[in-house]
């Protein structure tokens, strides 16, 4: 069977990152520079490849504090970890929606992970590009990726929840 290969629409694509802080409010970030590729050898997707990695000196929260603090050794360690990576193991249908394993890495530090996903569908674009579209959706721990820095707040608990959601709005075009 052929396999079909589709790659990033970066233009119509994001990437998200939520985290409590001081456990009362969501801060949210996206990862600016990424790709990833598909390849499938059904049209349903069913146990499609999926690889991604995104730069970590892309990290933009709204403010440079705070993003350069991120990029720096107490989290991302950007100059020396460059990337944060993924590679599926499994991409299975669940109804209607799909359930992705992989292997995520980050700081050098590989552990598997779980992603739900939505699949929104093939359309056709005015320039007769096909497109299909996916939400994914998920949480790791970031201290099981050695992003450990924290600060005990005065009133009980800590200022960043180790909890992080990831959220993403991924179109890939159909390759010739």
């Amino acid at each position: 069977m052929a396999t079909t290969k589709w790659a990033l629409d970066p233009t119509h694509s994001e990437l998200q990152f939520k985290v409590k802080h001081l456990m009362i409010t969501t801060v949210t970030g996206s990862l600016t520079s990424f790709n990833a590729s598909l390849e499938s050898e059904t049209d349903d997707f069913e146990n499609a490849k999926v690889s991604f990695e995104a730069e970590t000196g892309s990290i933009d929260t709204g403010n440079k504090d705070r993003d350069n603090h991120l990029k720096s050794g107490d989290f991302f360690d950007a100059e020396k970890y460059p990337a944060i990576k993924f590679t599926s193991t499994s991409l299975n249908q669940d109804g209607e929606d799909y359930i992705l394993k992989g292997n995520l890495t980050i700081k050098d530090v590989t552990k598997p992970v779980k992603l739900n996903v939505e699949f929104g569908g093939i359309a056709t674009d005015p320039w007769g590009n096909t497109k299909a579209g996916f939400t994914l959706a998920g949480k790791i721990n970031r201290t099981d990726f050695g992003l450990t820095w924290n600060a005990a707040l005065e009133t009980g608990g800590v200022m960043v929840s180790e909890e992080v959601k990831i959220v993403g709005e991924l179109q890939f075009v159909k390759q010739a």
